[in-house]
């Protein structure tokens, strides 16, 4: 498994596993949170997308490293690494891909200097839960929030 920056030509490939490892936590067709999820091109332009791709160039998941400036930063302080929208295509889910990505972004923050990396899980999410934990990431229920009424994010925290 290769890890890497995404390229445009993978962006339509991306922005599909992303929606279809979302979808079981999605509210339905119309669900706003499916375009952006789908829309690899402006999260990459906007922050950086990272890709764990087999060997033959097809892309297993995807995660979206958001640096300090990023517009797609939500609850990162300073000196804080935040990232968002780790997916797994479902065919290649239990495979490591998930672990491998959230490496890299802890790699990645070690590299710019990030005291913490932060981020936020859909409460519903216990397999990346577990996935988090297994890492030494920490529930900082303090920092829980709600972008809409009926969506509840639990925040994790990883001290590097």
């Amino acid at each position: 498994m290769e890890l890497r920056r995404a390229r445009s030509d993978e962006y339509a490939a991306i922005g599909q596993l992303t929606v279809a490892a979302y979808d079981p936590f999605l509210l339905g067709p119309e669900d706003f949170y499916r375009a952006r999820l789908a829309d690899t091109a402006t999260r990459d332009a906007e922050a950086e997308v990272w890709v764990a791709a087999e060997a033959d160039g097809s892309v297993l998941g995807a995660v979206t490293v958001c640096p300090q400036g990023s517009p797609w930063r939500e609850i990162a302080h300073e000196g804080e690494g935040e990232f968002r929208m780790l997916a797994v295509a479902p065919a290649a889910q239990g495979r490591g891909v998930g672990r491998a990505l959230t490496g890299l972004v802890i790699e990645r923050a070690r590299d710019d200097g990030e005291g913490s990396i932060v981020l936020s899980s859909l409460d519903l999410m216990s397999t990346a839960h577990r996935l988090y934990e297994s890492l030494g990431f920490v529930r900082a229920p303090e920092r829980d929030w709600r972008p809409q009424p009926d969506v509840s994010l639990l925040v994790y925290t990883l001290e590097l």
